[in-house]
């Protein structure tokens, strides 16, 4: 009696056809989480490249927004530095077309007290100039301060430019190690339902026991059970880039793979002191705290100038006329006749020139609360500094540990992949003949799936640690 055993009777057996099921539903749930358009359209996506997905959160941060609005903010304040050192000038004009004055005088010694009633209409215009020559130094201090932060400002600005690259690049890298790790998983879940069709064959022919089916079906639901997690964690990578982008989330895209210079492990380790040395003079915001610094000492001495005299001088030039004229004197009306108003206006033109001193003796203590604060402002902002200085070398050191360690890890990974390669198609080919268990099998295609998840992730993991020491260091990313 011939056994029927044809591919096709057997493959579609309950057991196997279930496998597939779940496989192929998984994939439909995590393909249907995609964006589609309202019309059905066909989705045209977009090719996305490191450089690209940079460029595009550069444009879109609200962070670097922040920080170039802050440049503006700082010179501004620069211009305004500037504008202490220059006179103030003030225009003043006025038009009365009615006024009414009355009032009792004696116009003559011996005569009775008369009611004077004065109607006038009158124009005045007054121009003044201040310049202040002496306040204490405090012009200049604040246009010193004003020019640090301006410049500090530009620092955290290229910081934040960045950090928006750094977020991108270890986003982009998580996305691309997590769409890796799906197809390992697919790949696994493929080779766990093929050994299911041969196991299935294999009860059918007597060869492999009821608990063998079961254990193989068991492994083939667990490697399943791994694609959709891969899945998750996929999905989770796209809308984790997709935030940083700040770009529509219904964005189709796939992602440009990494240059393979990038996987490849340097010839030598980095050195740890001199990327200490660059970093302390090349990192940004450890710039823009030093001048932060430099800007609340300055702000000291502009405190201080309380403590001095302030000599201004002023200028002031001013002219008026009046259009019209009526007294009522005693019940007689006087009208008086004046030129023109442009004439008066040009021809009682006056002057006038002075200098004013000020000196607040006593405030109350107030100039000292300020310089006090502004001394602990400063104390303060020295204490930053050291401190930023401190987390930049354990940084540093932590960056350079964790990259030596992706570097051996590298290796170790390769050596790992092989020799798991090897030892599960050698435990596959001793289980197609009986010579050895479904555990043997199950634990070294476990080793293998193991092996070349840790070698994706390691390789990812090298690239990252690269652009970690650049930021790290304060070289820009490419």
């Amino acid at each position: 009696m011939k056994i029927p055993c044809s591919r096709h009777t057997i493959g579609s057996s309950p057991s196997h056809l279930i496998s597939r099921l779940l496989l192929y539903l998984s994939f439909a749930l995590f393909f249907s989480a995609l964006p589609v358009t309202a019309t059905g359209a066909e989705v045209v996506e977009k090719k996305l490249s490191l450089s690209k997905c940079i460029e595009i959160a550069l444009k879109n941060a609200t962070s670097t927004l922040k920080a170039s609005n802050n440049v503006k903010l700082q010179s501004a304040d620069v211009l305004r530095s500037y504008g202490s050192f220059l006179p103030k000038l003030s225009l003043s004009a006025n038009y009365t077309p009615y006024s009414l004055n009355q009032s009792y005088s004696q116009i003559f010694p011996g005569e009775p007290i008369s009611k004077i009633r004065t109607e006038s209409e009158t124009v005045s215009m007054t121009l003044s100039t201040s310049l202040n020559l002496f306040n204490g130094f405090r012009d200049y201090a604040s246009l010193q301060a004003a020019l640090q932060r301006k410049r500090a400002s530009e620092y955290s600005l290229s910081r934040a430019i960045q950090t928006v690259a750094f977020d991108v690049t270890q986003a982009y890298y998580q996305l691309l190690l997590d769409r890796e790790l799906l197809e390992i998983a697919k790949e696994n879940h493929l080779s766990t339902l093929d050994q299911l069709t041969l196991t299935e064959r294999q009860f059918q022919i007597g060869l492999k026991s009821m608990i063998d089916r079961y254990q193989q079906q068991a492994e083939a639901a667990q490697s399943n059970l791994s694609v959709i997690k891969a899945q998750t964690r996929l999905q989770h990578s796209r809308l984790e880039l997709l935030r940083r982008l700040q770009i529509d989330p219904e964005t189709v895209f796939i992602l440009e793979p990494l240059p393979e210079e990038l996987k490849k492990p340097p010839e030598s380790k980095p050195d740890i002191n001199k990327l200490i040395n660059l970093a302390l003079e090349e990192r940004m915001d450890l710039k823009g705290s030093r001048l932060e610094t430099s800007a609340a000492k300055w702000q000291i001495t502009s405190a201080r100038a309380a403590w001095y005299p302030k000599l201004d001088l002023n200028i002031t030039t001013g002219s008026s006329g009046t259009a019209s004229l009526s007294q009522n004197i005693g019940g007689r009306i006087y009208e008086s006749t004046f030129p023109t108003v442009s004439d008066q206006l040009r021809q009682t033109i006056g002057y006038s020139i002075g200098l004013n001193l000020s000196w607040a003796i006593f405030d109350g203590f107030q100039t000292s609360y300020n310089v006090q604060s502004s001394r602990i402002n400063y104390l303060n902002r020295e204490l930053d500094t050291e401190d930023l200085k401190f987390n930049i070398i354990i940084d540093l050191q932590q960056a350079a540990s964790e990259y030596n360690s992706a570097f051996a890890q590298i290796e170790a990974a390769k050596v790992s992949m092989a020799a798991a390669e090897s030892a599960y198609e050698g435990v596959k080919r001793k289980h197609e003949l009986g010579a050895a268990g479904f555990i043997e099998l199950s634990s070294a295609r476990a080793t293998r799936f193991s092996a070349r998840s840790n070698l994706s992730q390691a390789t990812y993991n090298l690239a990252l640690q690269r652009s970690v020491l650049d930021y790290r260091s304060g070289i820009p990313l490419q």
